[in-house]
């Protein structure tokens, strides 16, 4: 069935493909041939240092060609070249010279040493720092960090780039949820996210897309609330770790901060245009019976040969378009933006659609005194999703059909309609045929400011910020559709969402030098409100087939049985947060290096005995590099930090009331208002004391750098406590309030060690080579805690009330809670050798031990490749797919299997409960990203550079996982507790290759 949202056609993308292949291709010939030179002659010279010593290996370049040479041990050099030709000396940790020959034989040049590596400036949250001046523990990745490729979601970006910050694709989905964690999990309840803060914006972080209600075929979670940001429009990404740095942002800064800056204009003016075209197919298959083996395993023959995942699965095309025009100087800068991504998933009628724009500017008055700035982020984004959900009964969604489907049905009738048998067996294709589901979400995020030098070093700031946005998601199931609840009857789901974030800040910095003594200081206020508007209907019943109309005429359902339209959910949700924080620098003799920052945070979230909370944070630098015992031939770089701050989490889902007293309509439990049935009772008693959890974090961090900084980096070692536990407490019933939101007293300790390194192995002229390599360990436990909350709900035919996971003192969270397997016994029926009941099992958790990423750099002439492999290591998951699907008694059952199914000792009336069986080790090593590119030789013509490129995404995966992918997370929480590590029927991975070109005017 056609989506609302036609994504582009294969024929009409290989037309268009090959037009701008044609262009880019005449231009290639074009600029390869500009430019004559001169007669050449012979140039020598030499290379010295500030101290006149003679250096070799030095680098020295013919301006706009390829031509290059190096010096000897003595620092002479010689060089063919024409009498107008410019010459580029280089070296690494020293500035390039740029030198005219002007007709001279002899050219002599001195370089300088540049610490350019130290003096990089990292975004800390209300301002910056040089990289050798930050006493937290701070990471910053730019453009040429980036994971490249197609990339939906801004977090994609850093994944696996930064020691310590993991990053997990819940699934396959375009525009699916995406898991950040920085230095492991801290909360129950949930909230372990970083907090995002977009060119200085904090987001609310909150649910924006509303989640998916699938009817009988289960729900669905929402989409990555930051799909509406392009990649293309971001410049750096800097991470704040430890926190020392996160206390800036108080109540909100426990699980790390992400600040997000876009690009901004620079120099002449110029037009950048890019363009690609990504061709993505499933990584791995399950391995499943075809039709003659299902045969001869003893399956029910019905005469055809089916392959259901070639039916569902398909080769995607991504199409992007990105512009942009911007410049600036030392007064004004500017730059516009605008993009197209068009994304196809790789299951049938799923994609993603988004048009996005961007505006920044500032310009500078009064003798430069004051400068007035301003940025806007817009996107409208159309999801098309399909009933791949979190919580599929036994009759499965969409892919449990593809799954268990009997690969000898037939796909469709004579007369072209789907064969479809009964609602417990849906047929995978008539679940595409017969439903709908689009989401169509506009986001705009911008602000607004005014910064005055009011003396020298003494400044005022003040922002106005906001971020609105508005959802609507459009679901439908036609009557036509045999499958659970559905059958006859049809449904049809509609959220709409809104949400809007505003901020007001101003603040006051000051930056003074006394002697040997420097001096940063910063003191602000802030106020920043929450706006949540959230309405749900539903509609069953109805007396057409036609999915449009069904969704656009709700008066379409038929009342006659009581089951036509219900508002069933509809509230909204107000908080602010009110700030007051300060922060200091000293730095003596750039040696010694000391920063306090406080912050004091006002929340509506929580009770009325608990409004306010304080926040401070203390770090000092100690840059042992300044010391004379440290040897400067051995050392370009050494410094040693420590830090300790407490920090909060204040992140209660904003369409719940905490400590307020919340109402419902009468019959409902959800809170919402039957229109049949009126009234309101009460559901959730207020909490006067309730306040946010709170984080202690110790870090001590060394900082290093050898060689001129051809090789550099830093070790970490930190421990958070994150105690008074934020959770919703399930009343035992009956009670008139069914739940209530507390704190636990209780600890969550995470502790580990983090190492970064970066090394240059060659810089030459014509080639270089360099890599970065992080790696990092945590361990995760829980103490102190009374009770015990079990997780991990299991799906499956007869694992009704089945879990997996319990969160208990002594052990990590999300600890698996399993009976230990022990093999069949003589009837094939499943032994447990240590008694029927569940136990934990000693270092087998879902939170992963070890992270890390490894990335080489390649450059020759005019050429550039780099590979990056990430890995995840000492995890388990736990295999739910394999759980409700892959068994005896499913294949006896009428189902097909996995091959290894039929050959195992399991009986046909074996119950698959819940155990170690179906759990595995979810290690494993990936080849991520790999990117090879050519820039043109473009002369002195008209067009600045160009460039093409080849990248391939996810190319290689190394794991003994037996599921489709082991990066893979389906929410199964119970009672509001989050789960992590189980999968169940998750839309799968892609293996992706994108061909494109970069373009500058």
């Amino acid at each position: 069935m056609m989506n609302s949202f036609p994504l582009a056609g294969r024929a009409s993308v290989a037309r268009q493909w090959a037009s701008i292949s044609k262009f880019l291709l005449t231009l290639l010939v074009s600029v390869v041939s500009l430019g004559v030179w001169a007669q050449d002659k012979q140039v020598t010279g030499k290379v010295k240092d500030a101290n006149g010593t003679g250096m070799p290996g030095v680098s020295i370049a013919v301006k706009g060609t390829q031509r290059g040479a190096n010096t000897d041990v003595d620092g002479n050099f010689k060089i063919s070249v024409p009498d107008n030709a410019t010459l580029v000396f280089s070296y690494v940790g020293y500035k390039s010279l740029d030198v005219a020959v002007a007709g001279r034989d002899v050219v002599n040049a001195t370089l300088e040493e540049d610490n350019q590596v130290l003096n990089e400036v990292v975004v800390i949250g209300y301002g910056t720092v040089r990289k050798k001046d930050a006493t937290g523990a701070v990471n910053a990745i730019g453009v040429k960090d980036f994971n490249k490729g197609v990339i939906t979601s801004t977090q994609q970006l850093l994944q696996g780039r930064v020691a310590g910050v993991a990053v997990t694709q819940n699934n396959g989905e375009p525009g699916g949820g995406i898991n950040v964690r920085i230095r492991g999990t801290s909360s129950v309840r949930g909230g372990n996210g970083p907090l995002f803060v977009v060119d200085g914006v904090p987001l609310a972080g909150n649910n924006v897309t509303g989640e998916g209600q699938n009817g009988g075929l289960g729900g669905s979670a929402p989409r990555d609330p930051l799909n509406f940001l392009n990649p293309d429009d971001i410049a750096s990404m800097d991470i704040l770790k430890d926190a020392s740095a996160t206390a800036i942002y108080g109540a909100r800064g426990a699980n790390g901060v992400i600040l997000i800056t876009t690009k901004k204009g620079k120099g002449k003016g110029s037009v950048d245009y890019s363009y690609s075209l990504g061709v993505s197919n499933i990584t791995k298959k399950f391995d499943l019976l075809s039709a003659d083996d299902y045969v001869k395993a003893g399956g029910i023959n019905n005469g055809a040969k089916t392959d259901w995942q070639d039916e569902a699965f398909r080769t995607a095309l991504t199409n992007q378009h990105n512009i942009s025009y911007g410049g600036g100087d030392q007064s004004s800068n500017y730059r516009f933006s605008f993009g197209v991504l068009d994304q196809e998933g790789i299951i049938k009628n799923s994609g993603i659609k988004r048009y996005s724009g961007s505006f920044s500017g500032s310009k500078k008055f009064i003798k430069d005194k004051l400068t007035i700035g301003s940025s806007l982020n817009f996107a409208q984004t159309l999801d098309s999703g399909v009933p791949v959900s979190d919580n599929a009964g036994f009759s499965g969604d969409l892919l449990g059909a593809i799954l268990k489907s009997n690969p000898t049905n037939k796909v469709r009738n004579t007369d072209g309609t789907p064969f479809q048998t009964t609602s417990v067996e849906p047929n995978p294709v008539a679940i595409l045929d017969y439903t709908k589901d689009n989401t169509r979400t506009l986001r705009i995020l911008g602000n607004l400011n005014a910064e005055y030098e009011i003396t020298k070093g003494l400044k005022f700031k003040t922002v106005l910020g906001f971020d609105q946005s508005m959802s609507s998601r459009k679901a439908a199931f036609s009557p036509l559709l045999v499958a659970a609840d559905i059958d006859k009857i049809g449904q049809v789901y509609l959220t709409d969402i809104e949400t809007e974030n505003r901020l007001m800040e101003n603040y006051f910095t000051y930056n003074n030098k006394f002697g040997k003594v420097t001096f940063d200081g910063l003191l602000g206020y802030s106020y920043q409100s929450f706006d949540f508007y959230q309405k749900n209907a539903n509609a069953t019943n109805f007396r057409t087939t036609d999915l449009n109309l069904m969704i656009n005429n709700l008066s379409s359902a038929n009342n006659s049985r009581g089951l036509g339209s219900i508002i069933n959910g509809s509230g909204s949700n107000f908080n602010e947060l009110q700030s007051y924080f300060a922060r200091a620098n000293f730095g003596i003799g750039e040696k010694y290096l000391v920063t306090a920052t406080v912050r004091a945070d006002g929340s509506t979230r929580f009770g009325g005995n608990n409004k306010y909370g304080i926040f401070p944070s203390f770090a000092a630098k100690w840059r042992l590099i300044e010391e004379d015992f440290v040897p400067k031939n051995v050392f370009s770089d050494l410094g040693l930090r420590v830090g300790y701050g407490v920090t909060g989490n204040q992140e209660l889902p904003h369409n719940l009331y905490s400590q307020r007293q919340r109402y419902g309509g009468a019959g409902l439990s959800n809170g919402g208002t039957n229109w049949n049935n009126g009234g309101l009772s009460t559901v959730a008693f207020a909490n006067p004391n309730l306040k946010w959890e709170s984080t202690g974090q110790i870090n001590v961090g060394l900082d290093y750098a050898f060689v001129n900084n051809r090789i550099s980096g830093s070790i970490e070692y930190y421990r958070k406590n994150t105690n008074d536990l934020l959770i919703q407490i399930q009343s035992a019933q009956p009670a008139i309030s069914p739940f209530v939101w507390t704190n636990l007293d209780a600890d969550i300790i995470n502790s580990g060690i983090e190492l970064s390194l970066n090394g240059i192995v060659v810089d030459k002229t014509d080639f270089g080579f360099d890599i970065n390599a992080n790696v990092a360990y945590n361990k995760n436990q829980v103490n102190n805690l009374l009770g015990v909350y079990d997780t991990g709900a299991i799906n499956g035919q007869g694992l009704t009330g089945a879990f997996a996971q319990r969160i208990q003192s002594g052990q990590p969270l999300y600890a698996f809670f399993l009976r230990e397997f022990g093999g069949y016994d003589e009837a094939g029926n499943s032994l447990y050798p240590t008694g029927d009941f569940q136990k934990f099992l000693d270092g087998k958790s879902p939170l992963p031990t070890v992270t890390g990423g490894l990335t080489f750099n390649f450059r020759y002439k005019n050429f550039d490749l780099s590979t990056f492999f990430n890995g995840v290591f000492g995890n388990y998951i736990y295999n739910n797919t394999a759980n409700a699907y892959f068994t005896k008694g499913s294949f006896a059952n009428g189902r097909n299997v996995t091959a290894d199914v039929v050959a195992s000792k399991e009986g046909p009336l074996n119950a698959p409960d819940v155990s170690t069986r179906f759990l595995e080790k979810g290690d494993f090593v990936r080849l991520q990203n790999l990117n090879l590119s050519y820039k043109v030789n473009t002369g002195n013509s008209a067009i600045r550079s160009l460039r093409f490129f080849v990248t391939g995404q996810n190319l290689l995966l190394f794991t003994k996982y037996s599921g489709q992918d082991p990066e893979v997370n389906t929410n199964k929480q119970i009672n509001g507790v989050p789960s992590l590590g189980i999968d169940y029927t998750a839309f799968p991975r892609s293996r992706t290759f994108t061909f494109g070109a970069n373009i500058s005017f």
